[in-house]
């Protein structure tokens, strides 16, 4: 199971999703930034909603584990399991499988901004703008 740093960790979605890399940004509002990342490298098998708030990470059930394991045809080296609130009427599960999971802090802008400091970056979709 996975142990996240301290800190206000209520707003999350994924801020880039393609074939070698699974990112989710969270904080206490995505508004202009987050400070958290979960970066899954080689995602295997992913079930997540676009957003969500407030998950609580557990374990993955047998029967999790051997779905997974069905589609993918082996045991994922990292396999997440959460519920969290996604706007419905009860709890959205999630499961991600992946080759690699790496936990990320610092602040990362999702507006434009220049002369950043250590630590801080721009979302992938960030760029200058127009003239």
């Amino acid at each position: 199971m996975i142990r996240l740093p301290p800190g206000s960790w209520w707003d999350w979605d994924v801020v880039a999703w393609n074939a070698g890399e699974l990112r989710l940004g969270a904080g206490h509002d995505l508004s202009y930034a987050h400070g958290l990342e979960l970066v899954f490298g080689d995602p295997l098998f992913v079930v997540c909603p676009a957003a969500f708030h407030d998950p609580v990470f557990r374990e993955p059930t047998l029967d999790e584990v051997r779905s997974v394991v069905r589609q993918v045809g082996e045991t994922p080296a990292v396999l997440v399991a959460f519920e969290a609130d996604a706007g419905g009427p009860g709890p959205a599960g999630g499961l991600i499988a992946a080759e690699q999971l790496d936990i990320v802090q610092g602040t990362v802008f999702r507006y434009w901004r220049e002369n950043l400091s250590a630590g801080e970056r721009l979302a992938p979709w960030v760029g200058p703008p127009a003239e």
